[in-house]
């Protein structure tokens, strides 16, 4: 990471080339301690805000619901929105263009304006950069109009830009936790009530979040396969989503691939539910337990992890003091995250990355703590 913040840099870039900005904002990505997939499913995950953040500076240029958007990002270049065609740009700003579309759809004037993004989260590592970018646009342009929405409301049009700009048809967890996150804290998420619960760690333990390298590649399908499952899986057990199942109704499930999807959130959502007890108890070991028990579910029910979140992960489990070990996110590729004493947190790094050998790859660990969710800067 650089030795200057998002918001640092995003500030200055802005500064250097058009002058001082009017709103500056970060939103930061996230890491899911435990409930994977179960979001979708109207299910509990239990993720924290990382502080790593993704930031926009930007000044208003014009006509704030007809002028041209000039979008400056480093590592991608410029791009210019028509705010007539919002959808007309390259790959990598489908995000940008979506949220100024939906914002205007909302009634808020989201065109007009220039600006510079800057992040510090790993793009593809599953640590929610998509989600920090649309939650950060969209604080930054409601600030820009004098508005200001809750964490769900913006939240919503995060998972909308994903579902129906993007077309990944992905829960709301992320821009969630992005947007309302407590400093200090992991969540317990219910993505039915759509309610955020702090849950504190035990200050003997950190998070590790370790960078397998890898990165996903036509996942996407995948990923929308695994959904249709878990829908199939509550239709054949008549419920509206797999959060109202119990493992007794599994053999209702027809096909034998569905019932094993549904075997891992039905149970996954209770390992969520018993690990933010654990953590409220302050029982690391048992929260450490519920990890691994959730990455084999993943691994062997859901089939979302791959050989080098398998690798790591077996890597981190040998490494001095490690309490549990599991993928974090979409999965396929990307992160982990382990649950460490944090006495032992510099040893197991070195030990981590010593033994973590897969396709020519040095892993990256992070160790964090929990951070705040989005703000806009004075």
């Amino acid at each position: 990471m650089s030795a200057s913040t998002a918001l640092e840099r995003a500030r200055a870039e802005h500064r250097q080339r058009w002058g001082e900005p009017d709103t500056v904002a970060r939103a930061p990505g996230r890491v899911n301690l435990i409930g994977e997939h179960t979001d979708y499913n109207d299910g509990f995950t239990l993720p924290m805000a990382l502080p790593f953040d993704t930031a926009v500076a930007l000044s208003s240029t014009g006509d704030d619901r007809t002028g041209p958007v000039i979008v400056e990002s480093a590592g991608f270049g410029e791009v210019v929105i028509d705010p007539a065609v919002p959808r007309e740009v390259p790959a990598w700003a489908a995000h940008i263009g979506g949220v100024v579309e939906l914002l205007a759809d909302a009634g808020v004037p989201s065109a007009g304006w220039r600006g510079r993004l800057e992040t510090d989260i790993p793009t593809g590592a599953s640590l929610s950069s998509s989600a920090a970018l649309e939650v950060v646009l969209t604080i930054a342009l409601l600030a820009r109009a004098d508005l200001e929405w809750s964490a769900i409301d913006v939240a919503r049009l995060g998972q909308r830009v994903e579902n129906e700009v993007v077309g990944l048809q992905s829960g709301i967890m992320d821009q969630f936790i992005s947007a309302g996150a407590v400093t200090g804290h992991a969540s317990l998420m219910d993505c039915r009530a759509l309610t955020l619960t702090p849950t504190s760690v035990p200050t003997d333990v950190v998070v590790a979040i370790m960078d397998t390298k890898t990165r996903r590649v036509l996942a996407d399908a995948a990923y929308d396969d695994r959904r249709l499952a878990c829908e199939r899986a509550a239709a054949d057990i008549g419920v509206d989503a797999l959060r109202d199942a119990t493992l007794d109704d599994l053999d209702r499930v027809r096909d034998p691939l569905d019932r094993r999807r549904a075997l891992h959130v039905i149970s996954e959502n209770r390992r969520t539910l018993d690990g933010a007890e654990a953590l409220t108890a302050g029982d690391a070991i048992a929260f450490g337990r519920l990890m691994n028990e959730s990455h084999a579910s993943l691994r062997d029910d859901f089939e979302v992890s791959g050989p080098g979140l398998d690798s790591i992960v077996e890597a981190a489990r040998a490494s001095t003091g490690c309490v549990g070990a599991r993928l974090t996110g979409g999965g396929f590729a990307g992160c982990a995250v382990a649950l460490v004493r944090a006495d032992d947190a510099d040893r197991f790094t070195a030990e981590l990355i010593d033994r973590y050998h897969f396709d020519g790859n040095t892993a990256e660990v992070w160790i964090c703590e929990p951070a705040p969710g989005a703000s806009v800067a004075s």
